[in-house]
């Protein structure tokens, strides 16, 4: 039955082409673009920029001619990078739409009959899970191809230096980046079966990630440092900065990466099961 769920939200999501574009092609597509724009621009003004001696050397590095371009590297860098901002925004989009769109069209009550309630919102959360893998694969494949107008632009030659150090650190990288998209919709999941409303699943947890965002500098004024509990917990964006850092090879502060995880755990589990309580009791017969 929840296979059946699964396939239903899919299928109902693959005819929602508005909310596929935004929450999947959207970000790519701008990201290139930039990108291009960007390597463009750069090189129009590469003699400026490299006589200029407070040029950052990241960037000097970056516009360098000739040589090779990893592309293996390229792409580790891109999977740390794929839960960024717009990312999480636009798959919110489409999570948003899966978890409040029976409320607004009033159908749970025509296909709650079918299935199990828990089945039916774990079939939106597959979804969103799949919809968030399709959105992380664009964003690669903008990076791909973004590489290699790069090594065009500054006459370089790409080459794939893929070791096991380099893959692993992908494979870290793509699946941390993974959950943290759901973990940043399980408060849209949360909000809408709360408030039934669609506004409230889009907004709610943007909300709530602003005010996490600013939580540092005000947990600090009142003595607690960064790399508290209070602060890591309170905080699932710097708890995956933490575990990103640690994939890359970083050596954290004693105990963080512990914190780190119990941080997304917490933040992904607990409105996940109260999402699922809340509906399970939820009166839906007048919808």
């Amino acid at each position: 039955m929840l296979v059946d769920a699964i396939r239903a939200e899919g299928f109902r999501l693959s005819k929602n082409r508005t909310a596929l574009f935004w929450s999947v092609l959207f970000v790519p597509l701008i990201t290139l673009a930039i990108g291009t724009i960007t390597q463009l621009v750069l090189k129009a003004n590469e003699a400026k920029l490299l006589a200029d001696p407070e040029a950052p050397p990241g960037l000097k590095m970056m516009m360098q001619t000739g040589g090779e371009l990893d592309l293996a590297q390229g792409l580790v860098q891109a999977a740390s990078n794929l839960a960024g901002p717009a990312v999480l925004l636009f798959v919110l989009i489409g999570a948003a739409t899966l978890y409040a769109g029976d409320y607004r069209w009033e159908t749970w009550r025509l296909i709650s009959a079918r299935n199990s309630r828990i089945n039916l919102m774990l079939g939106k959360l597959a979804t969103v899970a799949g919809l968030a893998l399709l959105a992380m694969l664009f964003m690669l494949v903008a990076a791909v191809i973004e590489n290699f107008i790069r090594a065009s632009v500054f006459d370089r030659t790409v080459v794939f230096g893929a070791t096991g150090e380099a893959f692993a650190q992908f494979a870290g990288q793509f699946g941390l980046s993974w959950l943290r998209i759901l973990q940043f919709t399980m408060m849209g999941m949360l909000a809408a079966a709360v408030t039934r409303s669609l506004l409230a699943a889009l907004f709610v947890p943007l909300v709530v990630g602003v005010a996490q965002y600013f939580s540092p500098q005000i947990l600090m004024l009142m003595g607690i440092m960064p790399d508290a509990w209070l602060a890591v917990l309170f905080n699932p964006a710097s708890a995956a900065e933490t575990l990103s850092a640690v994939i890359g090879g970083g050596e954290p502060a004693n105990g963080l990466v512990l914190k780190a995880w119990v941080s997304m755990g917490l933040w992904t589990l607990v409105p996940l099961a109260g999402a699922l309580a809340w509906f399970k009791r939820q009166d839906l017969s007048k919808e």
